[in-house]
């Protein structure tokens, strides 16, 4: 992008081999070319700083629209980046990004520009940071609401250390709904350590705005002379015999009863915060200025902004929930670039829970925050009732499913397999133990692609199965699920279904809806050299390995297992009694999950047998398209096949 800068102001050109300036006439350039790191942001001046934001939003927007990714929320931080990096001295002075969706900015600033483009691809740039691709990423992000913590952690390792750089934390309003927030929050106000928070708040707002008050109290205590004027009105106050200590006071309380009434500053300041703010996070001006004030103060403090996501993207700011993370899109009209012309599992999800929900008035759905991700909005619009948004709080969402559940409601709780990770206690506690009517709906289960580590979700198998009383489903397609969905409507008791983010397989759907028989496998074909028991998105890649095996004249057994738990015990031990040839395949990891739990039932019953293993191995699966990513660990109709044949020559 070339951007012109006006005629008033001298253009900036910088040789980058060796630095030296060169000043020109000229009325063009690319600001964003100059950026290597962070410090040269500070070779431009103001005015060439807000046409480097421009920049900043035009690289983003031309990029996430070939990759996907999060775009509203890093557009809407580039003048907050642009600012931080201006101000402090990373990667000296640490900047921890909560979630980190809203890193790209800082990724461009930071020496990533030229593998920008390779931007959450296979074997490229992280979506997220990641402490691994620069030392500038302070932390690994990818969960909302940890920031506060891990930048209180890290200040107080740099105290214990006796180094002097600061800490700052960015988080959003959106993940101050998470308890963990606040968690971190009350331990850095009492710890008294430096450390700096800024709350972005785009949309959740805490409290609104009511105008020249707030303005105006918003710049006057960022600025350190009113901080020692303050001081010392207090001192010379306490002086006073007798009536000094209750006019000091009294004054230091109606400096806080005026903050009170135009910002929610009051809130911090009982938390152990000096509160800033709110200021305006698109004006550099006012906040280089606020930062530059806020780094000399000690102690915990909170810098409140106010910023538009989106910002700068016209189909984003009008549509923030879906360019939070977005698909490949076209750039004239926002339009997602479509892949596939089968429905989703989430909106097969969709439409299956407003059918049941029209026929049942005791379902009510729960999501965390993801209403659109996990395919609730057409509930929501039709029983907004008996819909609940809790915002980014999962361990809450599930004890307050149960709480609808123990008084004769059937909750349908939705949230990502990854998110899920975060109410474990909750799932075994206040749902399992009492044997609740639960549904959790576990989208995204599997390996999900471009989000990478932090967003897969290959270990809900793992750590659900070995929970009482709680079954667990896995589709093998659509119509399957849709049945699923029936079955745990039907059933009373907890239950678990894991789906992809993937599109079905084209399948014509049922109309009408039944109960599978629980704890029941299918047999989809019958042969006897080698049994095959899949689960879920594995079982169509073992139909269609079959087809290979059977051109080296290799007859399979292949079960669609259905359930992981209860698994068909009685079906799987009468098989592996005939056929000693066992392969299993999961997308779920290996450790703990399916294909463990058939050695188990192997290893009870003394049943002697070759068994293999597919799955997703012992690591963290990286970022990249699906297709490649299983490739990669052997989740393909190929690798079955070889499994396999090698079972049968062994």
């Amino acid at each position: 992008m070339v951007v012109t800068t006006p005629k008033t102001h001298s253009t900036i050109f910088i040789n980058q081999t060796t630095t030296h300036f060169i000043r020109g006439s000229m009325d063009k350039t690319n600001f964003l070319d100059i950026i290597n790191e962070p410090k040269d942001l500070r070779l431009l001046n103001k005015v060439q700083l807000k046409y480097l934001a421009n920049e900043l939003r035009q690289y983003i927007i031309n990029t996430v629209s070939k990759t996907g990714g999060h775009l509203a929320p890093s557009l809407g931080v580039v003048e907050l980046t642009i600012a931080l990096h201006y101000v402090f001295n990373s990667p000296t002075d640490r900047i921890v990004w909560d979630v980190g969706h809203q890193s790209y900015p800082h990724k461009l600033l930071t020496g990533r520009k030229d593998i920008f483009s390779t931007l959450r691809q296979y074997k490229g740039m992280s979506g997220f940071p990641k402490t691994e691709e620069s030392d500038h990423d302070a932390f690994n992000t990818g969960h909302s609401s940890t920031s506060i913590s891990a930048a209180l952690g890290i200040a107080k390792a740099r105290d214990l250390k006796e180094e002097d750089h600061k800490v700052i934390a960015v988080i959003g309003d959106g993940a101050m709904t998470g308890g963990l927030a606040f968690e971190g929050l009350n331990h850095a106000g009492s710890s008294k350590t430096n450390l700096i928070v800024i709350l972005n708040d785009n949309k959740m707002s805490i409290s609104p705005n009511v105008g020249a008050l707030s303005s105006y109290l918003g710049k006057m205590v960022t600025n350190p002379k009113y901080h020692e004027i303050r001081k010392k009105l207090e001192h010379s106050l306490r002086r006073v015999p007798r009536i000094g200590s209750k006019a000091a006071e009294k004054a230091m309380n109606l400096e806080d009863t005026l903050r009170a009434l135009s910002n929610p500053g009051m809130l911090f300041k009982e938390l152990g915060f000096s509160y800033f703010g709110p200021i305006d996070g698109h004006n550099l001006d006012d906040l280089i200025k606020a930062l530059h004030n806020i780094k000399l103060i000690e102690g915990p403090i909170l810098l409140h902004i106010h910023t538009k996501k989106g910002k700068g993207y016209s189909h984003a700011e009008n549509n923030k929930t879906k360019f939070h993370g977005i698909s490949p899109f076209n750039i004239d009209d926002g339009e997602k670039v479509k892949c596939a012309n089968a429905p989703t599992y989430t909106e097969i999800f969709s439409k299956t829970i407003v059918k049941l929900a029209q026929e049942n008035e005791k379902i009510t759905a729960i999501t965390a925050a993801m209403a659109p991700g996990t395919g609730l909005d057409d509930f929501s619009k039709q029983f907004p009732e008996r819909f609940f948004d809790v915002g980014i709080a999962e361990q809450h969402a599930v004890t307050f499913a149960a709480g609808l559940a123990i008084n004769g409601f059937k909750p349908i709780c939705a949230i990502y397999s990854t998110f899920l990770q975060r109410a474990f206690d909750q799932i075994i506690h206040d749902v399992c133990l009492q044997k609740l009517p639960v549904i959790f709906a576990i989208d995204r289960a599997g390996l999900v692609g471009e989000d990478g580590p932090t967003h897969h979700g290959p270990f809900d198998i793992s750590f659900l199965r070995h929970i009482p009383n709680l079954v667990i489903m896995a589709p093998k397609d659509e119509n399957e699920f849709q049945h699923m969905l029936k079955t745990a409507e039907q059933h009373n008791g907890p239950v678990a279904i894991r789906y992809p983010r993937a599109c079905g397989l084209g399948i014509e759907l049922d109309e009408k809806l039944t109960s599978l028989p629980m704890g029941k496998a299918e047999i989809i074909e019958e042969g006897k050299d080698v049994l095959i028991l899949a689960i879920g998105t594995c079982v169509q890649k073992s139909i269609e390995a079959a087809e290979e095996l059977e051109k080296n004249n290799i007859k399979p057994t292949i079960v669609n297992a259905r359930f992981a738990k209860p698994l068909d015990e009685q079906l799987i031990i009468k098989l592996a009694n005939k056929i000693p040839n066992i392969l299993t395949v999961e997308e779920n990891t290996l450790e703990g999950g399916f294909g463990s739990s058939i050695l188990e039932i192997l290893e009870k019953n003394n049943i002697k047998a070759n068994v293999e293993r597919i799955g997703v191995p012992d690591k963290f699966v990286e970022a990249g398209p699906i297709d490649v990513l299983k490739k990669s660990i052997g989740l393909t109709k190929e690798n079955i096949a070889k499994v396999a044949t090698k079972l049968v020559k062994k």
